[in-house]
């Protein structure tokens, strides 16, 4: 990957310490997660160079500031906390103050369970390059590791692809491709985001019907 501009250089390793300073044990939202939403922030911008991509990268590095579990009674809330602790860090480092609102926005909209809908570009760059880590080997490996914590079971012991039954991943985790990823693509805000979310749910798609069969000894 090119080397990145001068003031991005600066502040990209400002970036990762603050974002370091807050992070916990959720190894689905550690720093290579971080560092991916970046790269695919990376990829976006080159389809956009009106975007701010300074913006972009402070968003991309501390949009997961403050990140609440799955299961928490304010987990729609975090991403708002997060924007607000991230502008009170980034003015306190001497951040460009006329590109705080930028950051707090993109901040702000990249949850999903916000629902928050993205006015920028930066911020519609920042949302999708989150999604995308959803999708895809990586977020398929994400998807059992939260559920792991959250002690759900791999999936509905008789009827897996939930074809006489109401889909519920709150209690079976592979229902989450079809409950929650296979829908990403659709929501994804560029068209460069689209076609990548497509390409990975495409692979999503095909390990549930693998699982399936093996899951029910159909699998040769």
């Amino acid at each position: 990957m090119q080397a990145l501009p001068p003031e991005l250089a600066a502040w990209r390793p400002r970036l990762i310490s603050l974002a370091a300073s807050t992070a916990d044990d959720d190894g689905a939202h550690d720093a290579t997660h971080l560092d991916r939403v970046w790269r695919s922030a990376q990829a976006l911008l080159g389809h956009h160079p009106e975007a701010d991509a300074l913006v972009v990268l402070a968003a991309c590095y501390l949009h997961d500031l403050v990140n609440l579990p799955k299961n928490h009674p304010e987990r729609s809330q975090a991403s708002r906390i997060a924007a607000q602790l991230a502008r009170s860090e980034l003015a306190r480092l001497g951040f460009p103050a006329g590109r705080l609102d930028g950051v707090a926005h993109a901040i702000e909209a990249h949850s999903f369970s916000a629902a928050i809908a993205p006015r920028t570009i930066e911020a519609k760059i920042v949302q999708d390059a989150d999604r995308l880590d959803a999708l895809g080997a990586v977020g398929l490996a994400r998807m059992f590791y939260v559920s792991g914590r959250l002690g759900r079971p791999l999936a509905h012991p008789s009827d897996p692809l939930a074809l006489e039954r109401d889909k519920d991943d709150s209690a079976w985790t592979l229902d989450h491709i079809m409950v929650k990823l296979a829908r990403l693509p659709g929501m994804m805000q560029l068209d460069a985001g689209r076609a990548l979310a497509e390409q990975r749910l495409a692979r999503l798609l095909a390990f549930r019907e693998e699982f399936a069969a093996e899951w029910l000894g159909q699998a040769a």
